[in-house]
């Protein structure tokens, strides 16, 4: 999520850009066409439509007895949270053997999930923070701490003084090898939090984890942290804006984590180009302004769209003007006037708007960052740009390459495909706390933008958006999603917010469509209230969804026209000891008959082969895997033989290929 409603004190003035600035930032979502990608074409007499009228459309709103739509799902199990977390808002997840680690701003969870129909709570751990991203290894848990309130000692009644040795804004570090019964083994602090974190795991250095810092809230007081300092990076070199974090984390010493670089990734880069507002917002917001300016509130254009100033900053800037001229006491009349006079050209100073401002710098920060460490490179979400970065010397990322998009308002995260010649970014347009994907919104706004990867070039191919209207009342944007292991293609699953989960195909980058999806009806249906599936990834054969209001809810794909039970069978033969999905895995399927199978009903799709051959391909398979050892490699190895010979003169040559050393490792 990318709002923020905690900011440094001693940072006002930052605080107040950021919050002017995402006031300005009005919203979009629309209906994504539903064209077919060779990979996803249908198979069978199994149809290949989607429900029509889609069901998500008008949904009965509730908390807990809210309407559902679902297709080409399976939903295993709901759980609400329990009463400690109840009402707070649920975050991100990791995982890690049965366990899924669920983050939340009260804490976090920790479900027992090997029985996926039936999860138990191991651990319900208050300590109160925004947001408490999570991510583990091995016995090591990590938790991101931002906001003012969040407390070394995790206690709940928060922080009230402005500097304190009590407030914990940075990672907290705790062992859980006894997994009832987490232990703080360490904390470290950063200049601006952190907002969500990445755990990098380096396949050279296996007595290291490293965790990349993503921070966006306002510097902290070098009084509360010596070093920190909110200048520009041409006054301090020192500066914590537009750089992020590196710390080291030795594993069996967790307690000597500590910062050891903090990469300048932004160099050079200037604010891009922003797209419009839909005709509502706008609309909406001059509503505002009109009703704000009669009585007697302050307004300023951003971006173009009329904005209401905080009360706190006018107090602030009241304040000054009353000592300007050598007064005490209230401001006066005059005062007022005077600031209403002045009031567009501070703003336009302060966000590096008006006539004589020149080109405004870009991002200070990422949002998340995506570390693939199989192929050593990173995707940077970083506000108003995608990165490619080069890890391949863990605590120095350096920037390839950086691609913005006027159709993007805030690039929030990031996902490789398997073989790393993609990677998809994701708008979190609006923020995550308003309704963007309504009937009337653009389907190229608040959604996700697939590039391929050339060298170090990214080139655009297309968009990707949930394709349901959802309401005004239903927070709804792209989220954060995973990949699902179906071998040979490039399936995702995503949340959506309060617009559900999404299962697509990327395989054709230029023509991603919907397979499958999960949808409740709003919280509420007479105001906006916060609720939807924050992250939802695959793990181990099942789809976990973090519910920001709900709990936790976990799915399993169903066979459709679009993945066979070969496939589903295929990805579940994929087991993994732990997942932090911005430490991306590569997926690596053990030869199995399942996976040729499911080379062989994706032949069928593509028409890779000719329908005699896929029909006897498919009785040698089923013969084979009933044979002894001696018949098998002799029965395989005439198959493989077979498919080196159709390969030349299939449109799917690599599909077969990938087939025929499948099947010779089979008879092996």
């Amino acid at each position: 999520m990318a709002v923020q409603h905690h900011r440094s004190s001693n940072h006002r003035r930052t605080a107040v850009v950021s919050m002017l600035s995402l006031a300005a930032i009005a919203a979009a979502c629309t209906h994504a066409p539903a064209s077919m990608s060779t990979g996803a074409a249908p198979m069978g007499s199994m149809s290949a439509s989607a429900p029509s009228p889609d069901p998500r459309v008008g949904l009965k709103a509730g908390l807990y007895d809210a309407g559902i739509a679902t297709w080409n799902l399976k939903v295993l199990s709901t759980t609400r949270p329990p009463e400690s977390f109840a009402g707070k808002v649920n975050s991100d997840l990791a995982f890690t053997g049965n366990y899924a680690i669920q983050g939340s701003y009260n804490g976090w969870q920790i479900w027992d999930i090997s029985n996926p129909n039936s999860p138990s709570l191991a651990t319900a751990y208050v300590c109160p923070a925004s947001q408490s991203d999570v991510s583990v290894y091995k016995n090591l848990l990590f938790i991101s701490g931002e906001g003012l309130s969040g407390r070394i000692d995790c206690g709940s009644q928060g922080v009230k003084d402005t500097v304190s040795k009590d407030r914990l804004r940075g990672i907290r570090i705790f062992d859980i090898s006894d997994i009832r019964n987490p232990r703080n083994v360490g904390n470290v602090q950063t200049c601006r939090g952190s907002h969500t974190h990445t755990l990098l795991v380096d396949p050279k250095d296996t007595e290291n984890v490293y965790i990349y810092i993503s921070g966006s809230s306002g510097v902290r007081s070098p009084s509360e942290l010596p070093g920190c300092s909110a200048a520009q990076p041409g006054q301090d070199p020192n500066s914590a804006l537009f750089r992020i974090e590196v710390i080291k984390v030795p594993v069996a010493h967790p307690e000597q984590a500590a910062i050891v670089s903090s990469p300048r990734i932004f160099n050079d880069l200037t604010a891009p180009a922003r797209h419009g507002e839909s005709p509502e917002d706008v609309a909406a917001a001059q509503k505002r302004a009109a009703d704000a300016r009669a009585r007697g509130a302050y307004v300023a254009t951003i971006h173009g769209m009329p904005v209401v100033a905080p009360n706190g900053f006018i107090n602030e800037q009241l304040d000054s003007i009353v000592k300007a001229r050598g007064g005490t006491g209230a401001p006066t009349a005059a005062d007022s006037a005077k600031l209403h006079d002045a009031f567009q050209a501070i703003v336009d100073r302060m966000v590096g708007e008006g006539p004589s401002a020149g080109p405004r710098p870009g991002p200070t920060q990422c949002h998340d960052i995506t570390v693939y460490p199989a192929i050593g490179r990173a995707g940077g979400a970083c506000e108003g740009y995608g990165l490619l970065l080069d890890i391949s010397d863990p605590a120095h990322p350096t920037r390839l390459a950086a691609v913005s998009d006027s159709n993007f308002s805030y690039w929030h995260s990031a996902t490789f495909n398997n073989d790393g010649t993609k990677v998809l970014f994701s708008d979190e347009w609006g923020g995550g706390g308003q309704p963007k994907c309504r009937a009337t919104d653009r389907k190229e706004w608040g959604a996700d933008a697939i590039f391929t990867i050339s060298g170090s070039q990214l080139q655009f191919q297309n968009y990707y958006k949930m394709p349901a209207a959802q309401t005004a009342e239903e927070n709804c944007v792209a989220h954060n999603g995973s990949l699902i292991p179906i071998p040979g293609r490039d399936v995702m699953v995503q949340a959506w917010y309060q617009g559900g989960i999404s299962v697509f195909d990327w395989t054709n980058a230029k023509h991603p469509m919907e397979i499958a999806y999960f949808d409740r009806g709003p919280v509420d249906s007479t105001r906006m209230a916060m609720g939807g599936s924050w992250s939802v990834y695959w793990y181990n054969g099942v789809i976990v969804s973090s519910e920001i209001a709900r709990g936790l809810d976990i799915f399993q794909l169903t066979p459709s026209a679009y993945l066979s039970q070969n496939e589903l069978d295929a990805a579940r033969t994929v087991h993994l000891d732990h997942l932090n999905t911005q430490g991306q895995p590569q997926f690596v399927w053990p030869a199995s008959y399942s996976l040729a199978r499911a080379y062989v009903d994706q032949l069928e799709r593509s028409r890779g082969l000719s329908a005699s051959s896929i029909a006897r391909i498919r009785d040698e398979l089923k013969e084979a895997e009933k044979g002894d050892a001696a018949k098998r490699r002799d029965e395989l190895g005439e198959v493989a033989k077979m498919l080196d010979g159709d390969a030349a003169g299939s449109s799917d040559a690599a599909k077969v290929r990938t087939l025929a050393a499948t099947v010779r490792q089979l008879g092996m």
